[in-house]
């Protein structure tokens, strides 16, 4: 039951991040009718009614890629032979 609760919240959360940043706006097109309910000696009858319309607009996200040069240093890898630490040998790979 928890874990439900945090799921709706963070999707409220959500929806107000989305709508406060432009990324969705929401407006009313047509507003909600309730149905008109008659009551007599043969039952209850419901005519009418009517659902509420919206627009919903949703903002875009461009992703794209560029074609694009790393300078990378060359590695510098220095060996110490064993038993001899006065000597190193330093080994540059290009």
């Amino acid at each position: 039951m928890r874990a439900i609760l945090l799921i709706l919240i963070l999707a409220v959360v959500v929806l107000i991040g989305a709508i406060a940043t432009g990324m969705l706006d929401i407006s009313q097109t047509r507003g909600a009718r309730a149905p008109a309910v008659d009551v007599s000696r043969n039952g209850i009858t419901a005519s009418g009614g009517q659902a509420p319309a919206f627009d919903v607009e949703t903002g875009t996200v461009s992703v794209g890629a560029k074609q694009t040069n790393v300078v990378v240093p060359a590695p510098t890898v220095t060996v110490n032979p064993a038993g001899n630490d006065a000597q190193a040998a330093t080994n540059n790979v290009q």
